[in-house]
């Protein structure tokens, strides 16, 4: 509702800063939807590492011969040299509404490049009706993930809708347990106004600031292991308020991002975006201060 008055403020005196935004906007939207058919199918999983094979068992002349030989005790082979370990845990990134993992392909792409060799990502359905069945799915699919390669904890990025599913996760299903950072981009913390209309579908509905969802992310969450990084947009129009975005728990260990100049469609792919996230997923520790405040120009 609020947002119309602002929408129409903005057509009649934009702002340099958000003539850029809207053209930077549009132009990842048409690039998004030439992508957007190659991330339809669920990503797929990599194969089971080979198997080395048995050796055969010796025949009858091996065996004839080593009966005939003197057997002389080797000294003991020296240890094997212990595998490399991974410098970073495996990175999920799960997308918004309507969306699908088409929107990482930058994201993704600079996170490889940076030494993140495991990352991965999940669709869910939008004939979803409850994000609490998209957040018990997405606590499968982490399962899988930690059996697959040995860690105990992973790291998330979510866009939008998929940032509120992964939050309900580790909030209210126990999944501090699995993810050690929970990086959102333009996620409705606290529940968005905006495109009334859109509210038939109950996923929308329950992104709404007066739903059930977003009441229960503000009950009391002690003892929580994950570490949230909010990333929140000065010109995001699908956030209203723009704070919105922002992560304010008294429970929760959360470090708020402001980026400035940057709409909601760019927060995926934008390059300095990238760069943040990279930084903080590479933190070793968790942020003390749980209300600090960053910025990105």
């Amino acid at each position: 509702m609020g947002a119309l008055p602002f929408f129409f403020r903005t057509l009649v005196r934009p702002s340099a800063t958000l003539v850029r935004s809207t053209v930077l906007e549009l132009l990842i939207l048409a690039g998004h939807l030439l992508l957007y058919p190659t991330g339809l199918t669920q990503e797929r999983r990599p194969p089971p590492p080979p198997v080395p094979p048995a050796p055969p068992p010796p025949g009858p002349a091996s065996a004839a011969v080593a009966a005939s030989t003197v057997t002389v005790q080797p000294s003991a082979p020296p240890p094997p040299a212990p595998a490399a370990a991974e410098p970073h845990p495996p990175v999920l990134l799960l997308h918004g509404f309507i969306d699908n993992r088409s929107v990482f392909v930058l994201l993704r792409r600079s996170l490889r490049r940076h030494g993140w060799s495991q990352v991965s990502s999940l669709n869910y359905s939008p004939l979803t009706g409850d994000l609490r069945t998209a957040a018990a799915v997405l606590g499968g699919h982490i399962e899988e993930i930690c059996g697959r390669t040995d860690h105990e904890r992973i790291d998330i990025v979510g866009h939008s809708l998929g940032g509120l599913i992964a939050r309900y996760y580790v909030q209210r299903l126990g999944g501090d347990t699995r993810v050690r950072t929970l990086v959102t981009l333009g996620t409705p913390h606290r529940g968005t106004t905006v495109a009334p209309l859109m509210s038939a579908h109950p996923l929308v509905r329950q992104m709404r600031p007066d739903s059930d969802v977003i009441a229960e992310l503000s009950r009391p969450a002690p003892d929580c292991r994950t570490h949230f990084i909010a990333f929140w947009s000065d010109l995001d129009q699908i956030m209203v308020p723009v704070e919105t975005a922002r992560i304010d728990h008294p429970d929760l260990s959360a470090r708020n991002v402001r980026v400035s100049g940057v709409g909601h469609l760019a927060l995926p792919v934008h390059w300095a975006i990238a760069a943040g996230i990279r930084q903080a997923l590479a933190a070793e520790e968790a942020m003390a201060d749980a209300t600090g405040t960053s910025s990105v120009a």
